[in-house]
């Protein structure tokens, strides 16, 4: 306990964990030891503090009650019919079976003691705790002082752990003796509070709990400041997708209890919010609270909105395909930009737990005091090691003939049955890919399946052969040879052909497939690990974090457990069938809550309780879950990035990239014009002319996308005329200025050079097809315009001359080769491996319906064994679910099991080579544009308002013109809205009308925001009325007085304020003036458009909604967004780069998925008058090729649910590079478009945001820093 911070609160939950003697004998020394009942007292203490032998076994036989508990509430859930409706096993737990065990029902075989439903383990164990608990209370003395006496215990009742012990027994005897004839489902819940019991052993409640104060407290600043601007954004944002999908009917939900597969369209939305769907088919609605509400929008309120919000804030969209087109453009912004902001609060709390754990980590290695506990321990060994043969075999003889073979490899003959053996591993997991396809012939299959029984027959001979000879080595011989076989290779060996063999026999036998014991054979793929050592490693990993992995895991494993319980009793009596088919018992629910911890929210249509629940796990405990995986991967990335060291002067390689590129130009008169001309040198035409082509180049890329929308496909098509006549300008004087190119200079053939050249290239096809179209009106090109003018994106790359991002990519792999090497091998191996486990898991699975899939052969009934159908399928849903994205949760419990590693290991290593990029781009980029150091003073930034600030300390405001009354009034005014400051201490002083007029006007603040989220709620809203004069008007009218005459008296005192430049001018444009006319502009605006007649009720509501944003005026209180400013400009550099880079993959990737799925059947959906699939004479809906072809037959009866624009698109794909894949049925080539983002897209488009999360989180604290010192200029 001595080396807990002395800033904790309390430190009373510390000291009751078991403590060494030393540490104990201060506590007791007070005490009379001649006396036998404190002998007796102090034997019983160390008893129960697990310091004495027998302490140390009944601690052991605590944690086995603890876990004993807690597996029969989860095992119990299995065993409720009620629930578990299709289960086979549900009622095969009897009356005394459910006593013994469970104690699920009252009328069980203890019914007679009249005590409500228990069983006997419930009974024994609470007994146990109960008799635990009075003799610690007894005890509690001897671990504080401050437990001594009658208000000591009370302290002691009050402590953590003992409020732990009661809240996992009282309830047992509140149900048993006190309300025996209710059911209180959550008091057997109350068991999971036993799991904390454990955290008492071996001192992890310091490493847990401990560490998690300390990490709140050394983060108290950042934190409150990261909270209010996470907590703002989703405010704001709440409030607006509440404006945009408020009337949207696909928004519409309806319990399916009462009516099912609803047609939102034909269902209404009156002004207040209600939703009426009788004539849909669904029961009457009553707004006055007469009949249950059955449909509703569930962005009918800011309330409703806030937790659908929440979840796109998280990087979660799961209506993704029912937005508005509004609601898309915020749900970009969102992807985009406020994730990243939101995001601070977990990103500082998680990045504050993994600096205590390096910190604690140090201390331990420099022999400094540490809670943490030493694992293992003794000389590291090398696994690989036993590889590395320092022992020649006896020639002689048979073994050592093979041994020397197979180990030593000295001969040219063994080198090439090594590359023989490589080559056959990589054929047979071919071989099993190949195999899966059901459209092979059986011809194929037939050879394909020898092919692989003769790999695995040469693989089980070596396998034999290597056991054989590994007694040549002494080493190896008797007990040796167990440890032999368990070293890695030979683990993989065994791994990868027994499973084939046993499935061998159970096909001779009784029959089936051999894909289930084929699959293991892409283990051997880690044969190849020799070359990289990347697997290896993870013991490495293991080894140096064990005791941190025990602590987080540990919390982890926790926090799993008690939220699956939580959330089972809050949803398994869901209206909504699909939401209580998932929580129907607590291993059931444990699946989702993996997800959840993990990030994501596969399900959304949560009770009341469920939707806290949900909210709470994003905020907080994803951050602490997220630890031990980040750990993995974080330790995995520390090795193998060691080897990098010596080569990071390759940073320096690309050397100056981002530098201004050399004017010498070579050439004649014409040629060095040409090129000057066209690259902006030398004249302020040519400036002119160069920033044309930017300007041209960003709006027809803006117009090309704008016309893919039906109805705009002219859209400014004058502009592409221009666009296409100034671009061919500037190709032919680049043709001709290419002569003076530094680029060509001493080559010969340059221009050919050049007109095979990246850019040359890129120009000629952004060109070229314009002009082919308009020479042959009828042709193939013309035919396909609409593909071609995607080719106009493509001058988006033409920015790389101005730029260069794209092209950095090569500087990056170079710099970072060696970790890519080793990261990319175990990723991609992972990668595979998984893809075939996953598929052999699911290609049978026929147990729960999925949406069809047409383009996959299925127009009914489908399930994911048609997702999973080959190994080809199974692979890039692998790969989805290896970003950490689950958007198919429909999944055996094979697959889940298989998901649950994917979530624990592989999402952790496999994310590394993606990392690994990232960094290396932003390193690259940051190297090739340092500046010099900042001068004294100033913050990374800084612009001319901080300089001009700094500048003025120490002046005196100017004087009025007005004369001296002004001036005081001004003074008065100044000390009124912001104090005056006190020169001998520093501090702001307030008198006590400034102290009242603050609070009144931090209240008022607050009072709007309630007021805004209250007028949204339908009820609300219908019982004040739209009319005119309601009291929602009578309000706001009072407030925006209040907050005009503060405004009027801020700009009246700028010109005595240091913080606006003693400039009203300059205030009216800082953060606080702007944020001051929007909170009191709209009302005028709303007020003016009502009284001429352009505004009804629910129309000013708009207005009234922007009232949200006086929750910025609370920045007066809470420095963060007024440094939004300086973040830009801090990152400005690496944005520049790295910006670029993002949009051309978003847009780029965009415009790919457009051309493929605009017309994939598996968006489709067609008016129920439509068949499915036709006939000769009638064809269905799925038998066109396009959507377009589909409604020429059936006009507007078919409609396509995704990707039918330019702009549709971007929001999808902006969705999916956020990491969240709200599709996945994709067309092949969409396939590998999904696979190349999941591989490098996301990390490369998520740098420039990254790199504003690092420099608001920076800025924030240095905000945090300077705010006592009052030398920030915003203040």
């Amino acid at each position: 306990m001595e080396n807990l911070p002395t800033h904790h609160k309390d430190q009373e939950d510390a000291t009751s964990s078991p403590l060494p003697s030393s540490e104990l004998t201060p506590l007791v020394s007070t005490k009379s030891s001649s006396s036998t009942n404190n002998d007796a007292r102090l034997s019983l203490f160390l008893f129960l503090e697990a310091q004495t032998t027998a302490g140390l076994r009944y601690e052991s036989f605590t944690i086995l009650l603890i876990l004993l508990s807690v597996l029969t509430f989860i095992i119990g859930s299995l065993f409720l019919p009620q629930y578990n409706t299709n289960s086979t096993i549900a009622d095969k737990c009897g009356s005394i079976c459910d006593a013994v065990w469970f104690g699920n029902y009252p009328d069980n075989a203890l019914q007679g003691l009249g005590i409500g439903s228990t069983s006997l383990v419930e009974m024994f164990i609470v007994g146990i705790f109960t008799i635990d608990y009075l003799l610690r209370f007894y005890t509690a003395d001897l671990i504080h002082d401050k437990y001594k006496g009658i208000m000591g215990r009370f302290k002691f009742v009050c402590s953590f752990f003992s409020l732990v012990d009661l809240a996992s027994t009282v309830p047992f005897y509140v149900d048993s003796f006190l309300l025996p004839d209710t059911d209180l489902a959550a008091s057997n819940f109350l068991r999971m509070f036993r799991l904390l019991r454990m955290l008492k052993m071996e001192g992890r409640y310091d490493l847990a709990l401990g560490m998690i104060d300390d990490v709140l407290y050394e983060q108290r600043g950042v934190l409150g400041t990261a909270l209010f601007v996470g907590m703002t954004v989703w405010g704001v944002m709440s409030s607006f997708f509440y404006l945009a999908e408020r009337k949207n009917v696909d928004m519409i939900y309806c319990l399916n209890s009462w009516c099912e597969d609803v047609d939102t369209s034909l269902c209404r939305i009156d002004e207040f919010g209600f939703v009426d769907c009788t004539e849909a088919g669904c029961p009457p609605t009553s707004s006055d609270g007469g009949q249950e509400v059955v449909c509703w929008n569930v962005y009918q309120s800011i309330v409703l909105s806030s937790f659908w919000t929440l979840m796109e804030l998280f990087g979660e969209f799961p209506l993704v395909d029912q937005h508005s087109m509004w609601g898309k453009v915020l749900g970009t912004i969102t992807a985009v930009f406020a994730c990243a902001v939101f995001a601070l609060p977990v990103g500082i709390f998680a990045s504050g737990f993994e600096a205590q754990i390096a910190r604690r980590r140090m201390e331990r290695e420099s022999g400094g005091s540490s809670p943490m506990i030493v694992k293992g321990g003794g000389d590291e060994e090398d696994e690989t090691g036993w590889e590395i043969v320092d022992v020649v075999g006896d020639i002689s003889t048979t073994r050592g003939k093979v041994y020397n073979f197979l180990h030593l490899q000295n001969t040219a003959s063994s080198k090439m049955f090594e590359i023989f053996m490589n080559v056959l591993i990589v054929f047979s997991s071919l071989t099993f890919m190949l195999s899966t396809m059901n459209n092979l012939s059986p011809r194929w299959q037939l050879l394909l399946g020898w092919f692989q029984f003769s790999s695995v027959a040469v693989f089980t001979c070596e396998y034999l052969l290597h056991m054989y000879s590994a007694g040549e080595n002494p080493k190896f011989r008797g007990k040796g040879l167990l440890l032999y076989a368990t070293s890695f290779y030979r683990a993989v060996d065994l791994v990868s052909i027994l499973p084939y063999w046993l499935t061998v026999l159970s096909w001779l036998f009784v029959g089936g497939s051999l894909a289930p014991g084929s699959v293991f054979l892409l283990m051997r793929l880690m044969r190849f690990e020799k070359y990289t050592k990347a697997f290896t490693s993870f013991d490495d990993v293991l080894r140096d974090n064990m005791d941190v992995l025990a602590m987080t895991g540990f919390s982890a494993l926790l926090l799993w457990i008690f939220f699956s319980s939580l959330l089972y009793l809050t949803e398994r009596d869901s209206l909504d069938k699909d939401m209580a088919n998932y929580y129907k018992s607590v291993p059931h629910s444990m699946w989702i809550t993996l997800l959840n911890l993990s990030g994501e929210c596969p399900l959304a249509h949560y009770s009341g309780y469920g939707k806290i629940i949900i909210g709470f796990i994003g905020v907080f405990a994803t951050a602490i879950f997220g630890v031990p995986i980040g750990l993995l991967g974080a330790g995995f990335e520390e090795l193998v990035t060691e080897e990098e060291d010596d080569d990071n002067d390759e940073s320096s390689d690309a050397a100056n990239v981002l530098a201004p590129t050399s004017s010498s130009s070579i050439g004649d008169g014409l040629q060095t014009a040409c090129y000057q001309f066209v690259n902006g040198i030398g004249s302020n035409t040519a400036m002119r002319f160069e920033l044309s082509i930017y300007a041209l180049i960003v709006a027809t890329v803006i117009i090309g996308v704008i016309q893919t929308v039906a109805g705009y496909d002219d859209f400014f098509s004058w502009l592409e005329w221009v666009a296409v006549s100034v671009f061919t300008i500037e190709y032919v004087l680049r043709f001709i200025g290419c002569g003076a190119d530094p680029e060509y200079s001493g080559l010969s053939f340059k221009r050919m050079r050049y007109i095979f050249s990246f850019y040359s290239m890129i120009d000629l096809l952004a060109i070229v097809p314009f002009y082919i179209a308009l020479a042959t009106p009828t042709s193939w090109v013309d035919r396909h315009d609409e593909y071609f003018r995607m080719l106009r994106l493509l001058r988006l790359l033409k920015l790389e001359k101005y730029i260069p991002s794209i092209t950095l990519v090569d500087d990056v792999v170079r710099l970072k080769k060696n970790v890519l090497t080793v990261s990319c091998f175990a990723a991609v191996t992972l990668w595979v491996i998984f893809a075939g486990l996953m598929y052999v898991a699911e290609y049978q699975d026929f147990s729960m319906e999925i949406d069809n899939l047409p383009l996959y052969g299925c127009v009914d009934g489908c399930t994911m064994s048609v997702r999973f159908r080959d190994y080809f399928s199974s692979f890039p849903l692998t790969g989805i679910h290896l970003t950490g994205d689950f958007p198919m949760v429909e999944y055996g419990g094979m697959g889940r099991v298989i998901l649950f590693f994917i979530v624990i290991a592989a999402v952790g290593v496999t994310s590394i080579p993606s990392g690994v990029i990232a960094s290396g781009f932003a390193d690259i980029v940051q190297s090739k544009t340092k500046k010099g150091p900042t001068a004294k003073g100033s913050a990374a930034g800084d612009d001319w308002f901080d300089i001009k600030y700094r500048e003025l300390e120490g002046q005196s405001p100017p004087s009025s013109s007005f004369g001296p009354t002004v001036d005081r009034l001004q003074f008065a005014v100044k000390h009124y809205l912001d104090g005056a400051l006190d020169e001998s201490s520093g501090k702001i002083v307030r008198t006590t009308f400034s102290i009242i007029g603050r609070f009144f006007f931090m209240l008022l603040i607050v009072s709007n925001i309630v007021v805004v989220v209250l007028e949204s709620i339908p009820e609300i809203d219908k019982y004040v009325g739209n009319d005119q004069g309601n009291w929602f008007d009578v309000f706001e009218f009072w407030s925006v007085l209040f907050f005009t005459i503060d405004y009027a008296l801020r700009l009246f005192s700028a010109k005595k304020s240091r913080e606006a430049l003693f400039s009203p001018w300059v205030y009216a444009f800082t953060f606080f003036g702007i944020v001051d006319v929007l909170s009191i502009l709209p009302w005028y605006v709303q007020l003016i458009l009502s009284k001429s007649g352009y505004l009804n009720g629910d129309e000013a509501k708009v207005f009234r909604i922007f009232r949200i944003f006086r929750v910025l005026q609370l920045e007066d209180f809470v420095v963060a967004f007024s440094k939004l400013d300086n973040v830009f400009r801090a990152s400005k550099d690496v944005l520049k780069a790295t910006g670029l880079m993002a949009v051309i993959i978003w847009v780029g990737s965009s415009a790919l998925f457009f051309i493929f799925e605009q017309n994939n059947p598996n968006f489709r959906s067609c008016n129920a008058s439509v068949p499915l699939t036709g006939t000769l004479d009638k064809p269905g809906c799925y038998d066109f090729e396009s959507t377009q072809e589909c409604n020429d037959y059936y006009p507007d009866m078919c409609s396509q649910s995704a990707f039918t624009n330019m702009p549709n698109t971007m929001f999808y794909v902006a969705v999916f590079l956020g990491g969240d894949w709200g599709f996945v049925d994709f067309t092949w080539p969409g396939k590998l478009v999904c696979m190349f983002l999941c591989v490098a897209g996301i990390a490369l488009y998520s740098i420039p945001v990254g790199t504003l999360f690092d420099s608001f989180g920076a800025v924030i604290g240095l905000g945090e820093e300077e705010e006592d010192e009052e030398t920030s200029p915003k203040s």
